[in-house]
């Protein structure tokens, strides 16, 4: 019985040590959001800026799962599926960024196909 209010109490200071580090990676988060220091590039929001808030995000997210949704005492499965779902993320994530360099972006472009004629007023 001595056994397991000792790992009770191991239980607790785990996720009291797990919500002391969410608490403060959001105030990391709020600080590299509004602290000039942090800004990578040009005023405002840029790529680098989202990458740095996004990598803080992603190390919240993984303390949250693996303590409190108890993950880290799971079987190889478990694993296996979260690495398919984070590669397919991936995958999305790549071709969202491939979009942006589409050579045949400028054929849909209203302004440059039709001279600008849908953009005249009705007579």
């Amino acid at each position: 019985m001595a056994d397991a209010s000792h790992d009770l109490s191991k239980t607790k200071k785990s996720y009291a040590a797990v919500g002391i580090a969410l608490l403060v990676f959001t105030v990391v988060t709020v600080t590299i959001g509004l602290a000039p220091i942090f800004d990578m590039g040009p005023p405002g929001p840029d790529a680098m800026d989202f990458v740095l808030g996004l990598s803080v995000a992603a190390v919240k997210a993984s303390l949250v799962a693996l303590i409190f949704m108890h993950l880290n005492h799971e079987k190889g499965l478990i694993y296996k599926i979260l690495l398919f779902t984070f590669l397919f993320f991936l995958g999305l994530m790549i071709l969202t960024i491939f979009a942006d360099t589409d050579p045949i972006l400028e054929q849909f472009e209203t302004l440059k196909t039709t001279r600008g004629w849908l953009m005249d007023k009705p007579r």
